[in-house]
């Protein structure tokens, strides 16, 4: 019997006013990476390398770099540290870098999520993207809010 695969894929775009070079390094240099998302952050920006986000101390995103064209291209596995739903490694999400008028156009897709992580990851995405974009453009989003854990 033929199993159906229900993973579904996640696409969203957005405009960024910065050279494809300057968006590229908030993808592979760790200090700029933690500026819009997460609060400490391990990467080997390397064919193979791997990269540990840390959200929050407890949501823990892990995997590894696939495919990396400079300044147009990054593809990396993806998952949560403690999850059986989406461990590390059993997703895949791509950034691709287009120069567009005087700015840079940013697609993201991710790959292979099951359909009871969409929501949850879409939301996420929306939650990163226009942060990652303010970081690019100069400004300062600020601390991420979801890194605040509650301390009570």
């Amino acid at each position: 019997m033929e199993t159906v695969s229900s993973n579904e894929t996640i696409k969203k775009e957005i405009f960024i006013e910065c050279r494809p070079e300057t968006l590229f390094s908030f993808f592979t240099d760790p200090d700029k990476l933690v500026r819009w998302m997460g609060r400490h952050v391990l990467l080997d920006p390397s064919l193979g390398g791997k990269y540990r986000i840390d959200v929050n101390g407890s949501d823990i995103a892990m995997g590894e770099y696939k495919e990396i064209i400079p300044n147009e291209k990054i593809v990396m596995t993806w998952g949560w540290e403690r999850s059986k739903v989406v461990p590390p490694g059993s997703s895949t999400v791509e950034f691709k870098l287009t120069p567009k008028d005087n700015g840079t156009l940013l697609v993201l897709t991710h790959y292979n999520l099951p359909g009871t992580e969409v929501a949850s990851h879409i939301q996420g995405w929306s939650h990163y993207m226009p942060r990652i974009q303010m970081v690019a453009q100069g400004q300062d989003p600020g601390i991420d809010p979801w890194s605040e854990k509650a301390m009570h």
